[in-house]
């Protein structure tokens, strides 16, 4: 499948080629200012403003598998995955008045390091290691296996080529740079991102005739995002019971999307950050899933190949030359989800558990050294496991990153949310679900993925129910836990000096939160 490839001309190459070497200069170029200020790698030296914020966390979550997966979707059942976009509002806003003020307030630079400071160093040890394993799999290994997928689709080369050239790439640029660089670079590549697909989109329904046309041609239930409760693929009380598990975790806990939000000025930079972030995602729709749809009505011949959609439309659409820019489009949101997870996972390693443990009093040259060798290992890592989840049969590129998602979330998100709200949360409880918790759910995903795959056992619910009562389960039994504790160590953590949510920031979610009601109504009713 190289037809892109074979398209291809001299002024793609330079474009590419151009693309790379820019890059690593401003990689570079950053690396030499932090060294000269003596800055970490890490939170940027607390410099980021808004749109930073915003373009950084949306490039960390928009990465290859939103370029192929929704467009995916959007050929098979239309825009239902908007649910998953539009839905996020909800986590996003509890990010941005729940959880950021606890974070910047306790100046903490890891998720660990903020549980540690409430429930003692065993809680940060626990959950340090639990966040390398879920960048690792959730962000690098799936965000490098969606790549492979698409450098396989576009140069036809076997799966552990690809994701070696990418991830040695992204890697060389957050060696570099840090977060700092990933930053400054996803400003401009994400542009770049909106461009390109609003054109794709454009080409296709100027090719197709129009709105009406395109409305025509596909079923009416493409445009409805609530699905039956008996639909086969996403069924509502799976998106509504489900998808929460995993939005708390992946936008409120996880390392690779808060570090953004802790490299802010200040909280009210880093809370514009969040809700730009909300903007960003209500064009999913014109952006990642309309191509699918269109694909659909253009090219129904795809029939079951659905993950070719995307690139069926650059491949058909696009003038020679163009090509290059979209390659440089892919390798931009490749390098902003990679890059951000590396920098997270180097983080994470360096402050919670080599600092802490091993060496206490390392100065900020060991640290780097320290982060530096992290992203290494953590290549060489990414690039077995995407090879182990390319043989996962049976489920599509969005299924797979969903449910492993589904899978390595519950834990979080019962910690999280139990610590936060309810005060009489003890360690035992906090330990217990991080450790156990974990394995039980992380061993029912290995049955569902692996040993037992839902396309060979029919039995098994929606992967998101699945999720959603192993949180239940693990919620409950913290909950007791917690009760029946002879000798509760509860939550060290003095709240008192939590700033406050200025009235612009209110103003602003309120709005977007008006938009994305409107949204669900306006696409309800077909």
């Amino acid at each position: 499948m190289n037809s892109i490839y074979d398209k291809l001309t001299t002024l793609d190459f330079v474009i590419v080629a151009g693309y790379l070497v820019a890059l690593l200069v401003i990689g570079y170029v950053v690396s030499m200012k932090q060294r000269k200020k003596n800055e970490t790698l890490f939170l940027a030296g607390n410099s980021l403003n808004w749109y930073s914020i915003g373009f950084n966390m949306w490039g960390t979550n928009v990465g290859p598998s939103s370029l192929l997966a929704f467009a995916s979707i959007g050929y098979a059942t239309g825009i239902v995955a908007g649910n998953f976009e539009w839905y996020a509002f909800v986590f996003l806003l509890l990010l941005a008045m729940v959880f950021a003020p606890r974070y910047i307030a306790s100046k903490v630079s890891t998720m660990p390091e903020y549980m540690g400071k409430r429930y003692g160093d065993s809680t940060q040890n626990i959950l340090a290691w639990y966040a390398l394993v879920k960048i690792l799999v959730s962000w690098l290994s799936l965000g490098l296996f969606s790549g492979g997928v698409l450098v396989r689709q576009i140069l036809g080369i076997p799966m552990w080529q690809s994701v070696t050239v990418l991830v040695i790439f992204s890697g060389i640029f957050t060696f570099a740079g840090g977060l700092k660089a990933i930053a400054k670079v996803n400003v401009f590549q994400m542009i770049l991102l909106i461009v390109v697909s609003l054109t794709l989109s454009y080409l296709g329904l100027q090719k197709l005739g129009g709105i009406d046309v395109l409305i025509a041609k596909t079923p009416s239930n493409f445009w409805n995002l609530v699905r039956p409760s008996d639909d086969a693929h996403y069924p509502w009380p799976a998106i509504l019971l489900g998808y929460p598990v995993a939005a708390v975790a992946f936008f409120c806990t996880d390392q690779s999307m808060v570090q953004s939000v802790l490299g802010a000025k200040n909280l009210e930079q880093g809370q514009l950050g969040v809700n730009f972030i909300g903007w960003l995602k209500v064009m999913a729709l014109p952006l990642f899933i309309l191509p699918g749809i269109l694909c659909y009505a253009l090219y129904p011949e795809l029939g079951s190949n659905s993950d070719l959609a995307y690139m069926t439309m650059v491949t058909n659409l696009f003038p020679s030359g163009m090509n290059g820019l979209v390659i440089c489009v892919m390798i931009a949101v490749l390098v902003g989800t990679i890059g951000s997870s590396l920098n997270a996972l180097s983080t994470v390693f360096t402050n919670d558990i080599y600092v802490k443990k091993i060496n206490p009093t390392a100065t900020i040259q060991d640290q780097i050294k320290i982060g530096r060798l992290t992203i290494a290992a953590g290549c060489v890592f990414a690039i077995l496991i995407a090879v182990a989840i390319d043989n996962i049969k049976g489920q599509n590129l969005f299924n797979i990153f969903q449910a492993v998602l589904g899978f390595l979330a519950p834990s979080l998100s019962v910690v999280f949310l139990l610590s936060v709200f309810w005060k009489r949360t003890t360690k035992k409880a906090v330990n217990g679900t991080l450790s156990w918790g974990s394995a039980f759910s992380l061993f029912v995903g290995v049955l569902y993925l692996w040993i037992f795959p839902a396309d060979k056992y029919p039995a098994w619910p929606h992967f998101l129910l699945i999720s959603f009562y192993i949180f239940a389960v693990l919620l409950i039994t913290a909950v007791i836990i917690s009760l029946t504790d002879k000798n509760p160590e509860v939550n060290v953590s003095d709240e008192t000096d939590i700033p406050k949510t200025n009235k612009k920031v209110k103003f602003l979610f309120g709005l977007l939160g008006l938009v994305i009601v409107l949204l669900y109504l306006i696409f309800n009713f077909n």
